[in-house]
Order: structure tokens, then sequence, then C-alpha cells
């Protein structure tokens, strides 16, 4: 049986749940969420939200460092969007019930973070995007006219005459069923699985893109990947996010001999923007041929302890103390840039499509994202993207040509294991890249995608190959526009054009599938 609602969002994250709750007060609001609802970017984020809250702090300053951390690329209209907007937003959080940490004086506590000039970020201890997402599920739970269908994988959305009226999904039992409704919203979240080493669920395997990608949307900086600098690096144990949040509290980042070292690459030192230490991460294990290590050993243990309960426990399983022990770290791929382009409402380039969250391109956070900035997008432009979703739809005008992918692929390759495909990304497009390595990439890539049948093709029902779709998609579009973007800036870096270039490359690539 078919599904009609007059809205439908895929994804259960901050930015989906967000739009959900204003969307029902105009009609029936049908959510596809791919595995569990909780099971989300959303929900591992630690750090907190960043908003303009302390007495020191204001609009104008947290715009300012979120452009410096953006490397150049940051749009200037939608970061005064996100800073203007956010604290309204969060400020409703607190409202609703958000039980964000607090001072002996009853004010909000707020943290530090890296490449942040004063203290902004909002904490629920180490579990404030799990916080945030209680308070949006419990909203949505008790709204009877949302209707949340679990186990729905979005495979392809359903394009008609150049405007998106539905989605098509498996349920549970693997039927191929049709959702429609007057316009759908993306907000699927991230990619990071495309990578052999990431922070990131499980789940967040491209699948918004993918399906973006072959409705003919435009795909915008997507070059831009955020290789987050301290992830949980021991053999035998899981990735596991070392918050930023560790250093804004005092950690320090030491090499083998115990010595302070970012220092060393990057004036700013271990509290530098996120492309910058991973970077000194990279360079000091090159150096030494060492492991690199997160010690808070000189601070209070109580308080570490305290503060951070989830990490600890981690560690605790782990086989380290976070308060005493030398904790060993290497930088993972953590978060998208780029994504699907939209206008500040969450219009794609195509008709009834909106997108929101770590799946869209706003420019917002241009070549690099400032930390904590990520749940604050998905709650200032899932709201925005609801408002637009009640309006007539306006087509909207973006700046720059799109640029189209090839069609015509080398011949088709073996379907490859998706082991392998992680691997090639982590190895040839990770966080320090070549040309050679890239066009090998890209080759490859392009053939799997063939073997796997067109990128334009509709997904298999199989939920394996499905996921593999998706890596193989979204990495062949990483590594295209890396190849493509020849300079280094945020989270693209490359060896062979090591600098910054304003004059040929201040802009955005923008793809298409045609």
């Amino acid at each position: 049986m078919n599904l009609r609602g007059d809205f439908i969002i895929i994804g259960s994250g901050i930015a989906g749940l967000r739009a959900a709750i204003a969307l029902a007060e105009a009609g029936d609001v049908i959510v596809l969420t791919k595995a569990e609802p909780a099971e989300s970017n959303t929900g591992y984020a630690q750090g907190g939200i960043a908003a303009a809250f302390g007495p020191d702090d204001s609009p104008e300053l947290h715009a300012r460092d979120t452009i410096a951390a953006g490397d150049g690329l940051c749009d200037p209209e939608a970061v005064e969007v996100l800073v203007r907007e956010g604290p309204a937003y969060v400020r409703e959080l607190v409202d609703w019930g958000a039980g964000f940490d607090r001072d002996a004086s009853g004010q909000i506590a707020l943290g530090r973070e890296a490449a942040h000039s004063v203290r902004r970020v909002l904490h629920a201890r180490d579990a404030t995007g799990r916080e945030i997402g209680r308070v949006l599920w419990a909203r949505v739970a008790s709204n009877p006219r949302i209707r949340v269908f679990d186990d729905a994988r979005a495979t392809d959305l359903v394009v008609r005459d150049g405007e998106c009226t539905g989605v098509i999904f498996t349920d549970p039992t693997s039927a191929s069923r049709v959702a429609e409704a007057g316009a759908v919203l993306l907000a699927t979240g991230g990619a990071g699985q495309v990578f052999r080493e990431t922070t990131n669920p499980a789940v967040a395997t491209g699948d918004g893109l993918r399906m973006a990608l072959r409705a003919g949307a435009r795909m915008t900086d997507l070059e831009f990947v955020q290789f987050h600098p301290t992830v949980l690096n021991s053999e035998g144990s899981p990735r596991f996010l070392l918050s930023e949040a560790l250093r804004g509290e005092g950690a320090r980042l030491i090499n083998q001999a115990g010595e302070a070292f970012v220092q060393r690459y990057e004036p700013s030192g271990d509290l530098a923007s996120r492309d910058l230490v991973a970077r000194a991460i990279m360079r000091e294990a090159e150096r030494t041929g060492a492991a690199v290590y997160l010690t808070l050993a000189h601070l209070d243990a109580d308080f570490v302890r305290r503060r951070f309960p989830t990490i600890e426990r981690a560690c605790r399983q782990a086989g380290f103390d976070l308060a005493t022990d030398r904790i060993p770290v290497s930088p993972a791929a953590h978060y998208m840039m780029g994504g699907v382009e939209t206008d500040l409402h969450g219009r794609t380039s195509v008709d009834g499509l909106f997108a929101a969250g770590e799946v869209a391109c706003t420019r917002v956070h241009g070549a690099n994202r400032l930390a904590s900035n990520s749940l604050l997008e998905g709650l200032v432009f899932g709201a925005r993207a609801a408002r637009a979703m009640l309006q007539p739809w306006r087509r909207p005008v973006f700046a720059g040509p799109s640029l189209p992918l090839e069609r015509e692929a080398p011949p088709a390759a073996g379907v490859p294991a998706e082991r392998e495909v992680r691997e090639l990304m982590w190895r040839h497009v990770g966080l320090v890249r070549h040309r050679d390595d890239l066009e090998t990439a890209v080759v490859r890539l392009h053939g799997w995608l063939r073997a796997l049948g067109s990128a334009c093709a509709p997904s298999d029902v199989d939920a394996g190959r499905g996921r593999l779709e998706s890596i193989v998609a979204v990495g062949f579009l990483i590594a295209t526009a890396a190849l493509m973007r020849e300079e280094s800036r945020g989270g693209h870096f490359r060896t062979d054009f090591p600098a910054r270039d304003d004059i040929h490359w201040q802009r955005h690539l923008a793809l298409v599938m045609r």
C-alpha cells in the first residue's frame, strides 16, 4: 500500500525533526527513517551547539569566527542567517526542556572549542546531540499529524516533468512502496561511511546525495570533507570521536616523547581549526614514525570524568582512563561541507525538492566547518525549509554554472566489495590528495558505477547493494570535485597544489548529472 501526505521528510536527525514539528501545524507529515529513529549523526554529536549566548559574545563575533574557519568560501548571507536566527531556536530548545549544563549560578554553561574566539558552545555533558534529539523526538511522538516509518530505506525520488512528487522506499519486509506529497525534504545527513576511517554511524552512506544526483539536482562543494583530528586510534577498539570540547577544556595533543607539537605547525596550537590540527597530527606522525596522543592528565580527574562521561566510558571500554592515560588519536572522516545545493530556504534546483542539514549545501560552512555549527545549521535551516515548504514553489537562482558529469564511463569493472571502495577513498581521496591518486580514484569509481548499473538507474531493492551504490556514487562525486579543484583550501589539501589560490579558485564547484 502506498502512502500519501502533505509533506515527506527523509531522515530523522535535527534538521528533519525540526522541520516536521513546524510542518505539522499545517498538514500531515510523513517521516521516513532508515534505521532506528535515533540512529543519526545528530545523536553522535558530543561537543555541543554554538550560539551567541554569552555576555562577551555577539552574532557579529560568531559570524567572524565562522567565516575565518571557512577559509574564504563561506556565503556571508548564509552565515548571517545562521548566527542571527540561531540563538532564538536554541532558546526554543531550552523552553522545550533541553537539559543543557548550567554553572553554579544556574546560568547555561558555555564551552569553548577550536577556532571560537569566546565560549559559546551549549552542551549537555558530552552527549548534546542525544539530548537535543530526545527533546525533538518527544514533540514529534506526541503529534498525531506526524507519521514516522522506521526501517524505511528511501531508494529514489519520484520526479515527474521536472518536479519531485514523492519517494520510493522499501519497508521492513523489503517490499517497495511509494510515498507521495506536495513537497519532499531531504534530511538524510552525511556520508562518512564512504571512507575507511570515520566517526559517522553505519547509516551515514550518502543516500540523499545519490538520490538527488539521479534527480538532476546541483551538487556543490563536495571536495570539502572535514576530517576530525582526534578519534580514538587503538587496535581492536572501534573508532570513537574524542570531542573538540576536550581541547576546549584544556586537553593537549602530545607526541610519543610527551611533547606538545601542534604549535610547531600551526601558531594557534591545539585550538586551531580542524583541518589544520588534523594535518598537524599527520605531519607529526610522519616526522616521528610514532603515535600521537591526547592527554588530560594535567587536569582535575574528577572534573574530567564528570564533564565527559560518555567519552570516559568509551575510553574505559578500550582499556584507557581518560583522566590519567595518554589516549592514542588520529584523524577520521567526520563531516561533509558540500552537498545538495540549496538557497537560504532549503530549495534545490529540482522543483518540489528541499534539503536541510548535512546533506544540503547552503555554503554556510565554506571550505571548513566551525566546530558545533552543525547542530545549529540543522536547527535553523530545517525550520527555514519547513516555512518554505508551506509556500508556493519559487525556483531558486544559484550563482555560477553547473558542470556536467561525464556520462560515458570506462569499461565496467567487477562489482567491488564495500571495503575496497572505502579503502580507495581513504588512501586516494583522504586527508591529503594528489592528482595521480585522484585520477586513479575517479577512473575506478566510474568503472564501478557502470558495473553497478548507471548512477541514473533505479536502485536495487537489496539493502546491501543500495548501500554500495550510494558509497560508490558519492565517492565518485567527491573524487571528481577534488580533482577539479587545483588548490588547497580548508578540508581540501593537495600536495601538488599546496597553496590557496584566490585568483582562480575563490569560487564554488557545482556538479550535475545531465
